[in-house]
Order: structure tokens, then C-alpha cells, then sequence
């Protein structure tokens, strides 16, 4: 009896608002109905160490949860392609790892209309919108190989107590990335295989950056307080925390394909899930954000720290410790550095941006020849960086109905940026929110989106020219 009241009294704690009923048992009470709001609840009354404690006993039901959601939809499994790796080595995950619905083949799929895959609800649960680990909380998440360099370089600690990054490592960009610069091609990797942070980014770049630029790399790897990552009592850290960094997500200049949620839709079910997007190349684009279409780099370093950091709430921003940075000096800094870090080498690419046939295998040429016709990539993706500077809404809710999908409602994408295609093997996973593991999942995507009816040897085809970009 005594052990049965002291259970029931660790639930009354874990989970405050339980009721008793008449029979002894903790009852929720029916909420009352309300009115949808766009802020986030600012006075938090509940203690620290009880949210704490709630959360982290939550927290291997959520992952679990999403565990199977992932094994649901794709192969995990650690395939590398033989003899295609990124930049410094790592083994490029080959096949596609989407699973089809039962007796159904991607030929077959393909061949049907749109709106027979949606009444059939055949739509592949891999194409689907991906939601974030714990949707209706959402927040930064970094892998893990990254939090330990962090922790190690600078005793600074990006564990959260209440989730963990879903995906595993070997479908993750390499890491630490290769830096390359506009303006010292001749050196090729000027990270020299480090992690660059606050701890070594002056040793490693003084002399080959001016002034500004130096500056401008050392705010991007100063750590500022963020939604998850602060001091006050409503923040996802054991202890209090001296933030994240803006090289946290683009680590390197890159990407380590950490995830967040889009500040800029509410209510928290349709916020989009955001794989960060790599740095490099923004010398040459001209939007920024995956759907915010900021017109410029400085644009959207302002408006990250502003507003991204704490979910596009700024009254929140300001309780957290929200770092207002100068237009005219800091942002123009950091958006100098930005412009510097360039694409990769791509060794069969000529000047024009085009396969050289000299150094082309057949297969990349045929490739090349798909991809510019019966793929229709081209239409969006034009060399020499494979991008349009645009914005196109696929339309994939064609394909599918409105359903929830552990806290996230996938009612369809909207417009996208079309984002380079240059490099395109360092920076899996795929689309704006990672949903697509490898090049094979992405180019079924588009052959069933795009109604191409590719036939298997032009998709294969197509997966070799793009790596060779």
C-alpha cells in the first residue's frame, strides 16, 4: 500500500495538473477549449528540477517513438558505395533506403498519376515531411560527434535532458568539414582537418584573412543564448548555458546536419522540420533560408541570432538574452566571412561548370545527358552551380492527404529554395528537411514528383553525374 501511495506521488510530481479520482488513480483534467496563440508562455511557474525530471523520464518513450517512425520508413543500414567518399574520406551512403509500400516497385509507383497514389495512399512514408524527434517541442538538436568536440575544445555542453539527434552518423556529412576559400584556392582544406572554433580559429586563420574577416569568424563562433541553450529557468540544459554559435550548425562553414524547426509558421504542428543547409557558395546565391527568402547573407545572419534562435518570438528572445548585433559592423563582418567559403574542388567539371567528356566516365556523361533532359534537373538547376536562385513549390501534397505524424500535420512543403547543387555528395541528407537519405532516395523523389518515368539505368546514371559535382 505504502509503495502504491509513493508511486502515485512521484506521478503527481513528474506530471503536475493530475487530479485524484474518486478510486485513488491521477486523472487529467479535461482541458478547457482554447484559442490557438502565436507566443510562447514567457512566466514559467513549474520549478526547474521538476521539468527537468519530467522531461528527462519522457525522454526514451519520445526517441523510441521516433526510432520507429525512421525504421518505418527507411533502411538504416551502414551501405557505403565502394569507392565514393567525400572530401576527406568518408564513405558516400549508396541505394536507395526509402521503403516502398507492400507489392509496390518504384516502377509501378511511378507509372501511376498523382491523385491514384493519394487515393491509393501509396505515397511512400519516406517522402513524406519529416517530423523533428519531438515535434511538439521542437528546438536545436546536434549529433553527437559534434557536442563531444564542443565539450572537449571548449567545456561547453549542447546535451539536451530531454532529447537526442535521430539520425545515425554514417548518413551525416563528414565531419570535422574541409574549409575552402574563394580567396586562397591554392591552399585547398585550410581547417587542416580541425574542428575550427573560438579556441583555434585565430591561430589557424591569421595571415590568411584580413581585419573583418577574422572578426567576422569570431562572432560566428561566439556562443549567444538561444531558446534551448540559456540561463533561465526554461531551457533544455542541465545547467545554465552560454549558448550556441552560429558554426554550431554550419560547423565548419559547412554543415553537420543538425536540426530545428522554422520560426516562421505557426501553429507548432505545421512548423517544417530544417536540415541546416551548407554555407558554402553563398558568394553566388541570392536567397537564403529554405522558405524565408531573405534577399541577402546579411539578411539572414541578423536574422537567425534575432529571431531563428527563439522560434521567430521575440518577446521570449528578450527573457533569454536575445544578442542584438550591428548592422553596419558585426553582420557586415560576418556576412564577409560567409561569402569567402567555396565549393569544393570537383576535378571533372570544366570552366563552364559542365562535364570535360576527357575526364568523364561514360555513365557520368549519360548522366550529364539525363539530367539536363528527361530528368528535367535543369530546369531548376543550372550549371555552374546548379541553382536557379529561386523558389519552387513542388506540390507534393498532390500525392497525399493531410494526416499528424508524431505531433507534426503534413499538409505539403510550399515554395523551396532551389539550393546548389554543386558539392551535392558532402551534405546528406537531402531536402530542406532531411527527409531524403542518399542521392538514390533523392532521384526516385524527384522522378515521382517531377512524373519523369525515368528508367532505372538513366537513374543510376543520374546518381554518378551528381557525384562528380
Amino acid at each position: 500500500m505504502k509503495a502504491s501511495r509513493m508511486a502515485a506521488a512521484i506521478a503527481l510530481a513528474v506530471l503536475p495538473g493530475l487530479v485524484w479520482t474518486q478510486e485513488g488513480a491521477p486523472k487529467r483534467p479535461a482541458d478547457p477549449p482554447t484559442q490557438p496563440t502565436s507566443y510562447a508562455k514567457v512566466d514559467i511557474t513549474e520549478p526547474f528540477n521538476v521539468t527537468l525530471e519530467r522531461m528527462r523520464a519522457a525522454r526514451p518513450v519520445i526517441q523510441k517513438r521516433q526510432q520507429d517512425l525512421l525504421a518505418q520508413r527507411y533502411d538504416l543500414s551502414n551501405r557505403p558505395a565502394p569507392g565514393v567518399t567525400m572530401f576527406r574520406g568518408k564513405p558516400v551512403q549508396e541505394g536507395v533506403r526509402v521503403k516502398l509500400p507492400r507489392g509496390v516497385t518504384w516502377q509501378g509507383l511511378a507509372a501511376l498519376s498523382p491523385d491514384d497514389i493519394r487515393n491509393r495512399d501509396l505515397f511512400p512514408a519516406g517522402f513524406l515531411p519529416l517530423p523533428h524527434p519531438n515535434h511538439p517541442e521542437g528546438g536545436m538538436l546536434f549529433p553527437q560527434f559534434h557536442i563531444d568536440e564542443i565539450i572537449r575544445q571548449e567545456a561547453r555542453d549542447l546535451n539536451r535532458f530531454d532529447l537526442a539527434f535521430d539520425l545515425p552518423d554514417h548518413v551525416l556529412p563528414e565531419f570535422p568539414a574541409p574549409i575552402f576559400l574563394t580567396t586562397h584556392p591554392e591552399l585547398g582544406d585550410v581547417s587542416k582537418g580541425k574542428l575550427i572554433t573560438i579556441d583555434n580559429f585565430y591561430d589557424t586563420f591569421n595571415g590568411i584573412l584580413n581585419p573583418k574577416q577574422i572578426e567576422g569568424l569570431r562572432l560566428l563562433l561566439t556562443p549567444f543564448a538561444q531558446q534551448q541553450f540559456n540561463q533561465t529557468e526554461d531551457r533544455r540544459s542541465i545547467k545554465p548555458s552560454r549558448g550556441v554559435t552560429c558554426f554550431d550548425c554550419h560547423a565548419n562553414g559547412h554543415t553537420n546536419a543538425s536540426t530545428h524547426l522554422a520560426g516562421d509558421i505557426r501553429p507548432q504542428e505545421l512548423r517544417h522540420r530544417i536540415d541546416t543547409p551548407s554555407l558554402r557558395g553563398v558568394n553566388v546565391q541570392r536567397l537564403f533560408g529554405s522558405q524565408r527568402a531573405l534577399k541577402t547573407v546579411e539578411d539572414f545572419t541578423e536574422f537567425e541570432q534575432r529571431a531563428a534562435y527563439f522560434d521567430g518570438d521575440p518577446v521570449i528572445a528578450t527573457k533569454k538574452g536575445v544578442n542584438i548585433l550591428e548592422r553596419g559592423s558585426q553582420v557586415h563582418f560576418m556576412g564577409e566571412f560567409q561569402a569567402l567559403l567555396d565549393f569544393p574542388p570537383a576535378p571533372k567539371l570544366n570552366v563552364y561548370g559542365k562535364l570535360d567528356a576527357k575526364k568523364a566516365t561514360p555513365q557520368e556523361l549519360r548522366g550529364e545527358a539525363v539530367f539536363n533532359g528527361r530528368g528535367q534537373c535543369v530546369s531548376c538547376h543550372a550549371a555552374p552551380y546548379y541553382t536557379d536562385n529561386l523558389m519552387h513549390n513542388l506540390k507534393t501534397e498532390r500525392f497525399y492527404k493531410p494526416r499528424v505524424v508524431n505531433g507534426m500535420k503534413a499538409v505539403g512543403d510550399g515554395p523551396i529554395k532551389t539550393f546548389p547543387l554543386r558539392g551535392i555528395k558532402e551534405s546528406p541528407p537531402y531536402l530542406h528537411d532531411g527527409r531524403l537519405l542518399t542521392l538514390e532516395d533523392t532521384v526516385e523523389f524527384f522522378n515521382l514528383v517531377l512524373e519523369t518515368k525515368l528508367t532505372d539505368a538513366e537513374k543510376s546514371d543520374l546518381v554518378a553525374f551528381l557525384r562528380v559535382l
